[in-house]
This record gives C-alpha cells, sequence and structure tokens, in this order.
C-alpha cells in the first residue's frame, strides 16, 4: 500500500474516525498489519478565516502548503479529511507533488452509482452554499438541492460552535433531523449527503426517514481501494 497523507484537523474528531476507518478498512484486506499513514493536522481557525474572507487565492496557498509538507513526509496519495477545502481542490490538486483523491468525486460516483438522481446536502455553511457538489454531480445528471436559509444558518451554527469542538447534544441531533426531514418532505430528495465529516458523528446513516450518505466512509473506501499496490 502506498504511504497516505491526510490533511486533518478540520476538525480533530472527524480526523480520528478517519484514521481508525483506514486502519480498519486496511486490516480486512490484510489481517495482522497496519496501513502507513501521514497526518497533518492543520491549524483550522486560519482556514476558516480565508474561507469566510472569500480569498480563495490565500486559501489555495496555504492549503498546498500544508500538502507539500505532507509529501515531503514521504506520502504518496493525499487527501483533505474535510468537505470545506473542496472550494480549492481543483487548484491545490494542480499544484500537489502526489495524486489527491477528492472527497466530492468520490461521493458523486456512489451517488450515480446507487441510480440517486435528486439529492440533498448538509455540511457547514460554506459547503452548503459552495458549487462544488452541485458542478460535480450536475456532470453525472443529478440535481442537488440544500435547506432553506434558516436551516443552513442552525446547521452552521451547530456545526461550528458544537460539531468541530467535539459536542455531540442529543437536542442538536434532533434539530438536524428535522431539517433532514423537512428537506425530505419539501424537496423529494432520494437521499441526504452529509458534506460535513463531523455530521456521522453525531447522525447514524438510517437515522432518518431518508437514506444518509456518510461522505467519511465514501472517502476512506475509494482511499484504500486507490492507495492499494
Amino acid at each position: 500500500m502506498r504511504m497516505l497523507g491526510l490533511i486533518g484537523g478540520i476538525a480533530p474528531e472527524s480526523t480520528i474516525a478517519y484514521y481508525r476507518q483506514l486502519v480498519e478498512g486496511y486490516r480486512q484486506r490484510d489481517p495482522g498489519r497496519y496501513p502507513r499513514i501521514v497526518i497533518n493536522s492543520i491549524e483550522m481557525t486560519s482556514m476558516r478565516h480565508l474561507v469566510e474572507a472569500g480569498d480563495l487565492a490565500g486559501l489555495t496557498k496555504f492549503l498546498a502548503a500544508e500538502l507539500a509538507i505532507l509529501a515531503a513526509a514521504g506520502a504518496e496519495l493525499g487527501a483533505f479529511a474535510s468537505n470545506t477545502p473542496h472550494l480549492v481542490f481543483d487548484a491545490v490538486a494542480r499544484q500537489s507533488a502526489m495524486p489527491l483523491v477528492s472527497i466530492v468525486e468520490v461521493t458523486a460516483a456512489r451517488v450515480a452509482h446507487l441510480g440517486l438522481r435528486r439529492v440533498g446536502l448538509l455540511g457547514a455553511r460554506f459547503t452548503m452554499e459552495a458549487p462544488f457538489y452541485p458542478e460535480v454531480l450536475g456532470a453525472r445528471g443529478i440535481t442537488v438541492v440544500t435547506p432553506p436559509r434558516d436551516d443552513r444558518d442552525e446547521i452552521h451554527r451547530i456545526y461550528f460552535d458544537e460539531l468541530v469542538h467535539g459536542d455531540f447534544r442529543p437536542e442538536s441531533r434532533a434539530v438536524l433531523l428535522g431539517c433532514i426531514e423537512r428537506l425530505h418532505a419539501r424537496e423529494n430528495v432520494e437521499a441526504v449527503i452529509l458534506g460535513g465529516t463531523e455530521l456521522p458523528l453525531i447522525l447514524d446513516e438510517d437515522s432518518a426517514s431518508v437514506p444518509l450518505l456518510d461522505t467519511t466512509r465514501i472517502h476512506v473506501a475509494a482511499l484504500l481501494e486507490r492507495a492499494w499496490v
């Protein structure tokens, strides 16, 4: 297996989930052995400030430099353990010394494989309001629908005030499920993409009346597949 390099820390809780799932998945393929993984846990607040300022050039430069650290450490295949950095994925990938695996592309492939044509999207505001999911899935003939503004604001608040700090509250889980149920009822979506890697830590894939697609699990499966040689 090629050495994997992860940009983590966006946020730490989901980075831990990535590591655990990568180890588990590797050991299912090769019992008794462990994968070679390098994790660069970046300073999330600096990245968030660049995103909030709309400084995509600065964000690209920041993430490219963090990826270079992984490459220098010997990583041969890289990924962001988060959805938000995919705002500038293509620009960063062009500067990367190693191939990168996009969480958006592999999620789109999974949605298409399931035969879905209309899906909802939850995540941080940056992800729900950015074009990268609609563009990538739209190229496959799949429509992406996000919650209304009030629900997006509440999801974003829960995400950054609670989830990224490892604070998983039952009442917030109920709020998120309510947003999903309204999206399902109003927009007739066939499934909802959990487009934030903290969301699967508070929502089970079978916790709603509509299927929930765990982007962390989808991404990990693709990383293991592409890293295996």
